[in-house]
């Protein structure tokens, strides 16, 4: 039998040949159809982009492109960290945002804030506000008991107590109370050698020597005095010389009413003399001790009224007096003693105990104060709880009464000068500096950097930077510095930019929000016109280009001078009479260009403030503010006479025939305010002075 194996003919051909084809064929038409709808598909697109249907987009891609290169990211918690592409920040770990960029309708002290990111921040504003403020000091004390009216009650002699009447601490005692008894053998020798003493002196005859009789009576006032030291009272020793028995128990009484607050023996105990026994108190008059920082504590006053609620008595308000200050400062602690007196007829205030205490202060005080509780009455210099409408003796301490003025209190009561503040909460603080957020134009917000004054709980009041009216952020302000920040502008962080700008030289006119000119009679009156017209000249010398004359400068002077010291003139006005008597002192000796910029436009500035105050009675003649951008270093305001002047009529002072009628009308003052400045017409109205955009420095 042959295997299959062996037999090769028998075996089916395959067809090779045929199956490679058909496998190319297919590829060629995957192929084919591929390449034909991709070429239906770009001759479609073209259509489309002839028809109009789809625009080219490459430049905008490429625009996106650039716009993407260009973009800086930066951390909005660390506005330093900038980085050209996305990230995380180095230092906090946050995800990186895009910077703001660097728009030109911005200006470098100042963010715009859309309506729709004011309602998401939740932006408030409040506006700056002037008005007479009362600051407040918080601080917390313990009530201690009067250390002027205690008592120590003594033995005054060597024995042992067999009674005590008063036989535990908190009873009250009144004066003259028996207290205790002390069995004494000293005392009963001292009491009989009395009594023999004055026995012998009594039955001395007249026929014994004359210095017999003397020394014996010598000795008796001896023993009787002897009897008073070892504490025996002149009822005590009426008693004994009427009934001439010597007692060997002596009745000790107390000297004043009060509450028994110590007791420091027993019924038994044996005492040397001057061993206490108990410690009594009046608790009439508490005190509240105090603790105040030396700056609080030299704002207070003798007098003054203090406010304090107990920790026990919740709710309920006492009203005390400062009695004391400490005049020195604990060196350990740095703080200065304050005691307040309380009257305690009530005995509801319990010394030991807590309490809270708020001295009220007005802000911005010079001299005396007014207490309507003690104008024009009289009051205790020990204890200031007694105040009386006359003359007389402190009942407590029997001292003599004296007025409250010699503590700086008013008889009538005084004006107290109105601050400007702003809400706590508008105020942004980091180390030395204060900057607040000032909206100057719905949506745009400006840094501002402030001076701050006293901090009155919800209120700070603003020594310079701010103007009444101006409208400061009080809630979001955090995210607008964040804005300035992220912009690379002057922020809370950084505010040099912002400091050198407020202190950049003025080059707009004064403003004035309030014009009232009052008129001064009689011969004050007079002199304020004198006063102006020696202003007049001087300028007009200046702008004729020539120094003033040293008889000009000391009218000028010596008027200033005279009426900075009138009682006529309203206390806000002598402020400026004081600057130009300063400044007129020694114009005359300066050259020309010293004389117009470092003498002369601050008396010019005086005098244009002055103005809008003060004018004499019987003056007629309004006056012109006028104002030139030009000036080197800014601020060239100056005054002339007159009201409606031409642009002709100008004479500048600060460059005289260079620039004569350089100039803007800026207001006119009336000799006598009807409501508002003399129409003020002038204002905005220009001259043929160059634009004010000009560099101050030019």
């Amino acid at each position: 039998m042959t295997s299959p194996t062996a037999s090769p003919s028998r075996q089916p051909t395959p067809h090779i040949s045929a199956r490679p084809g058909r496998w190319w064929l297919r590829k060629l038409l995957s192929a084919t159809l591929f390449l034909a709808v991709g070429l239906i598909l770009i001759a479609t697109l073209g259509l489309a982009q002839r028809m109009g249907w789809i625009s080219a987009g490459g430049a905008t891609t490429a625009a996106a492109t650039a716009g993407a290169a260009d973009t800086t990211y930066t951390c909005p918690m660390h506005p330093q960290i900038r980085q050209p592409q996305p990230g995380r920040c180095p230092i906090c770990g946050m995800e990186l945002v895009p910077a703001a960029a660097a728009a030109g309708d911005l200006d470098e002290l100042a963010v715009w804030i859309t309506p729709a990111q004011r309602r998401l921040a939740n932006i408030q504003t409040a506006p700056v506000e002037r008005a007479p403020l009362e600051a407040t000091i918080q601080s917390v004390g313990a009530i201690a008991i009067d250390e002027s009216r205690m008592a120590t009650i003594s033995s005054y002699i060597k024995g042992r107590i067999e009674r005590l009447f008063a036989d535990y601490t908190g009873v009250d005692v009144a004066r003259g109370d028996h207290l205790a008894i002390v069995y004494s053998p000293e005392l009963y020798s001292a009491q009989v050698e009395y009594i023999e003493a004055r026995r012998t002196a009594r039955e001395m005859s007249q026929s014994t020597l004359q210095v017999v009789r003397e020394t014996q009576q010598k000795l008796a006032e001896s023993a009787r005095q002897r009897l008073v030291e070892l504490g025996m009272t002149e009822e005590q020793i009426a008693e004994l010389e009427q009934s001439g028995t010597a007692k060997s128990r002596l009745t000790i009484f107390s000297p004043m009413g009060g509450t028994v607050i110590e007791k420091m023996a027993v019924e038994g105990k044996y005492v040397s003399a001057g061993e206490p026994i108990y410690r009594i108190a009046d608790l009439s008059t508490v005190w509240l001790m105090l603790e105040l920082y030396p700056e609080d504590a030299s704002r207070i006053r003798f007098g003054q009224r203090v406010e304090a609620e107990i920790q026990s008595l919740p709710g309920e308000v006492f009203t005390g007096r400062v009695a004391f200050i400490d005049p020195t400062v604990d060196v350990s602690r740095r703080t200065v003693g304050v005691r307040v007196e309380f009257l305690n007829n009530d005995r509801r205030l319990r010394p030991g105990d807590y309490a809270s205490a708020t001295i009220y202060l007005p802000v911005g005080q010079q001299g005396d104060v007014y207490d309507s509780e003690l104008a024009g009455r009289w009051i205790s210099p020990m204890h200031p709880q007694i105040i009386r409408d006359e003359p007389g003796e402190c009942p407590i301490c029997g001292m003599d009464l004296v007025p409250t003025t010699r503590y700086g209190y008013s008889d009538t009561p005084v004006d107290q000068p109105a601050s400007l503040y702003v809400p706590r909460s508008a105020v942004l603080m980091a180390g030395s500096s204060s900057v607040v957020y000032v909206e100057t134009d719905p949506g745009r917000f400006e840094i501002r950097p402030v001076t701050l004054g006293p901090i009155l709980g919800d209120k700070v009041i603003v020594l310079g930077g701010l103007k009444e009216g101006e409208a400061v952020a009080t809630a979001g302000n955090f995210l607008i510095d964040s804005q300035m920040q992220l912009a690379g502008k002057p922020s809370l962080i950084d505010p040099a930019r912002a400091i050198a700008a407020a202190n950049r030289p003025r080059n707009t006119p004064m403003q004035f929000e309030h014009v009232h000119v009052e008129p001064v009679a009689s011969t004050t009156g007079e002199q304020i016109e004198e006063l102006y017209d020696s202003y007049f000249e001087i300028q007009q010398t200046l702008a004729a280009d020539q120094r003033p004359s040293e008889d000009s400068a000391l009218r000028l002077h010596t008027l200033a001078e005279r009426l900075a010291a009138s009682d006529d003139i309203p206390e806000q006005a002598r402020p400026l009479l004081t600057e130009i008597a300063e400044q007129s002192k020694h114009l005359h000796h300066l050259d020309i260009d010293r004389a117009r910029h470092e003498a002369f436009r601050p008396i010019s500035h005086a005098i244009v403030e002055l103005a809008t105050q003060l004018r004499g009675s019987g003056a007629e003649q309004p006056f012109t503010h006028i104002f030139c951008p030009m000036v080197k270093g800014g601020a060239g305001d100056w005054l002339q006479p007159g009201g409606k002047l031409a642009p002709e009529d100008l004479r500048n002072p600060y460059w005289g025939e260079k620039m004569l009628t350089c100039g803007d009308l800026v207001d006119v003052f009336p000799p006598e305010s009807h409501g508002s400045p003399e129409g003020n017409p002038a204002h905005g109205e220009s001259t043929d002075a160059p634009p004010s955009s000009g560099g101050s420095d030019q």
